[in-house]
């Protein structure tokens, strides 16, 4: 089976999620750079943890899924082997280089996928625009001033019958665990800025979503949130 890959870019600017101009660089800029910097190396650093226990949650998120389908923030895409069949879906990061192994990954699979670079917090799509919206390890690389517009986003382009499922780390309450974790997070930032320490449910009614589902999958440094759009007369409006 041939993949159908379909790549949407803006300007430069754009594609990285800013406009243009001479000020200093953001934490959102910083970011992408760690990302971008990175992606040539990322999938063989990340090798032990995705082979080891990742991939086994990685599918069952996208068990069922049918219609249009968002990985938001698929990195290399490691979740393309996952990917439902008949499903229409759509890649997304903020990170091109990234974006790039993961294009590369969906052709030699043959999974047909549209890829896009793009910002979370501020996509160009309609709203209402996705049956589903998947993503996997994401949030626990987003500032705390980064969660509520990053819900609100989702909940924008998800449609009112629509559902959400986030998958992401927590710091672990388990003493020599939680150490651990804090420890790798202090010296891995430079490749994988992960903080361990996701605040995302604290924003969820905040950003227009119901909770549906919230467990731990794995141990209890990994948490599994289903989410889908409130019923109320009034949505939150995008941010500008």
């Amino acid at each position: 089976m041939s993949s159908r890959i379909s790549r949407r870019r803006g300007t430069d600017s754009q594609r990285l999620g800013r406009p243009h101009t001479d000020r200093p660089a953001s934490e959102d800029e910083v970011q992408n750079a760690t990302y971008d910097r990175i992606a040539p190396l990322y999938d063989l650093l990340d090798a032990p943890h995705e082979y080891g226990w990742r991939r086994r949650l990685r599918g069952r998120l996208f068990d069922g899924l049918t219609g249009r389908v968002l990985d938001a923030g698929a990195g290399t895409g490691a979740n393309v082997p996952f990917y439902p069949p008949g499903a229409e879906m759509v890649a997304v990061d903020a990170s091109p280089k990234m974006l790039a192994r993961a294009e590369r990954r969906s052709a030699a699979l043959g999974k047909p996928v549209t890829v896009q670079v793009m910002d979370l917090l501020k996509t160009d799509f309609p709203d209402a625009h996705f049956d589903a919206i998947v993503s996997t390890f994401v949030f626990c690389v987003l500032e705390n001033n980064q969660q509520l517009p990053a819900l609100r986003e989702m909940r924008r382009i998800c449609k009112p019958d629509g559902v959400i499922k986030l998958l992401d780390y927590r710091l672990s309450e388990k003493p020599l665990l939680r150490r651990t974790m804090e420890v790798v997070s202090s010296w891995s930032g430079w490749a994988f800025d992960s903080r361990y320490r996701p605040t995302t449910e604290a924003y969820i009614e905040a950003a227009g979503l119901d909770l549906v589902e919230s467990r731990f999958v794995f141990g209890d440094i990994v948490k599994l949130l289903i989410l889908r759009p409130s019923p109320a007369p009034n949505p939150p409006a995008r941010l500008v």
